[in-house]
């Protein structure tokens, strides 16, 4: 197996950088536009055959470095009891949403072999397809994360009513944090069980919070995640999306790799967090529009910059957007390759 990306995540430094793109399966890739005309994507999440043949999709088109399931960080809100839906064009719509004490009683914790047997069906088939190839990646979103989709009812601009429970109802803030970190332990539990390498806590949202705040409203939730899932054995990564201002605090968490958006270079974020972390990131996904020669400028100087890491995962700031085209993704991982090698 090439597990150059296992061997970062764990401190050392590989040649080439590893390489792999959040939302690598997706929509900018003929092959999942042609299975998602067939299936609606909670459809696709859900049925085990085709959310492994998604995943496996880049490892064979692109060629990076490790896989990541293909499934929705809301899964394990459906699993509680939150209604979920997709609308296109408007993204996730959790009906209703909890802003009461009595919103919230409707919603329990999850068996994962129970409640979504198909994530950990897809998990073990993967296994079985990348076994000699790459490792795989599991998810899960972060409490906060989470919380906020739960109690705004999906995507949001102002966080109003998230903000409005933490800073006007604490204990009923504090209760719906507690549930859903006990729900994502027992998911990433489940996940790792069935046989996930490494697992990322995505914390989409926690960037709009200050510093005072973040403390208790994400840091000490996502720091119970790590703590209780330490002696699983596993390679731990958080990002924090749109975190700059929140680096050294992120180190507190716990996790073996700290993810960074493309807002803050390496090089900035390391004056920040020290150069005994590894850190994984963290190109523009707009940057892939560029054409080649700039591209691989590009490239090069976050590559240049992660050498004064512990270890370097190459990434995207955040996802692959859906106008990018598949052959810009490919040359960029194999500039990143050639240009590490």
């Amino acid at each position: 197996m090439r597990d150059i990306f296992l061997r970062a995540c764990k401190g050392e430094k590989t040649t080439p950088v590893p390489v792999w793109f959040m939302r690598q399966a997706g929509r900018y890739l003929p092959e999942y536009q042609e299975i998602r005309g067939k299936a609606d994507f909670l459809t696709m999440c859900k049925t085990p055959e085709l959310a492994a043949e998604v995943t496996l999709q880049p490892v064979d088109i692109l060629g990076v470095d490790a896989a990541i399931l293909f499934s929705d960080i809301l899964i394990p809100l459906e699993a509680m009891g939150a209604g979920l839906s997709f609308k296109e064009g408007k993204g996730p719509i959790i009906s209703p949403p909890v802003r009461s004490r009595k919103e919230l009683e409707r919603l329990h914790t999850i068996e994962p072999e129970r409640d979504v047997p198909f994530v950990l069906e897809t998990i073990k088939i993967l296994r079985k397809e990348l076994s000699e190839r790459v490792p795989l990646i599991g998810f899960a979103g972060a409490p906060f994360t989470m919380a906020t989709y739960l109690i705004e009812g999906g995507t949001t601009k102002s966080f109003v009513n998230i903000k409005k429970m933490l800073f006007s109802d604490p204990a009923l803030f504090r209760s719906v944090m507690e549930l859903i970190t006990e729900v994502t332990i027992s998911y990433l539990s489940a996940q790792i069980e069935a046989g996930v390498q490494a697992i990322q806590l995505f914390d989409t949202w926690a960037g709009v919070l200050t510093r005072h705040d973040f403390r208790d409203a994400a840091l000490v939730y996502a720091r119970r995640i790590f703590n209780a899932l330490r002696t699983r054995g596993v390679p731990m990564i958080y990002f924090v999306y749109d975190g700059g201002h929140l680096l050294d605090l992120t180190r507190l968490a716990g996790s073996d790799v700290i993810g960074l958006d493309w807002r803050t270079d390496i090089e900035t974020a390391l004056k920040v967090l020290g150069k005994d972390v590894v850190v994984q990131g963290n190109l523009d996904p707009c940057l892939l529009f560029l054409e080649e020669e700039r591209l691989r400028d590009r490239i090069s100087e976050i590559i240049q910059q992660g050498l004064g890491a512990k270890a370097h995962i190459f990434n995207l700031g955040h996802g692959v957007l859906p106008e990018i085209p598949p052959e810009k993704v490919r040359l960029a991982i194999e500039m990143i390759h050639e240009l590490s090698s």
